[in-house]
């Protein structure tokens, strides 16, 4: 799978753990930035990552600062994005069986490093329902 992950500066460090995690099981990872612990403005990371799903070159994103909120706020502005911010499998889960979500936010200074790749690797696993549920996201297109 094509995924673009992208990040601000508190999200750099988990971020290249969840490219890395990525690549080893075998995805196609585009870096959107950031590339250091610098003060960057994360609206722009996370509109390099939306596009590049929006415009199909990606199947996925991931956006990834301090605590995955102001991420997942910048990420939903854009029309067939939907962005779910997760902090824990179930949630994670959901947001794709049920929503069909196509953004995973998540938050570094909230969650650890383990738990993160867990929440990458069932996001991932976890296909859309359809059914009712895709009446629901063609309520909001």
């Amino acid at each position: 799978m094509k995924i673009s992950v992208g990040s601000d500066h508190g999200g750099f460090d988990l971020k290249l753990q969840v490219v890395d995690f990525l690549r080893q099981q075998g995805h196609e990872v585009f870096d959107a930035g950031c590339d250091s612990a610098q003060s960057v403005d994360y609206p722009d990371f996370a509109e390099r990552v939306c596009g590049q799903v929006r415009s199909g070159q990606c199947e996925r994103g991931i956006l990834i600062c301090g605590t995955g909120i102001g991420m997942s706020i910048a990420a939903n502005r854009y029309r067939d994005i939907r962005a779910a911010l997760c902090h824990e499998g179930f949630s994670a889960r959901m947001s794709r069986e049920h929503n069909n979500a196509n953004v995973l936010c998540l938050g570094a200074r909230v969650i650890g490093p383990s738990l993160a790749l867990d929440i990458v690797g069932q996001w991932l696993e976890t296909e859309f329902a359809g059914g009712r549920h895709q009446h629901r996201l063609d309520m909001l297109s």
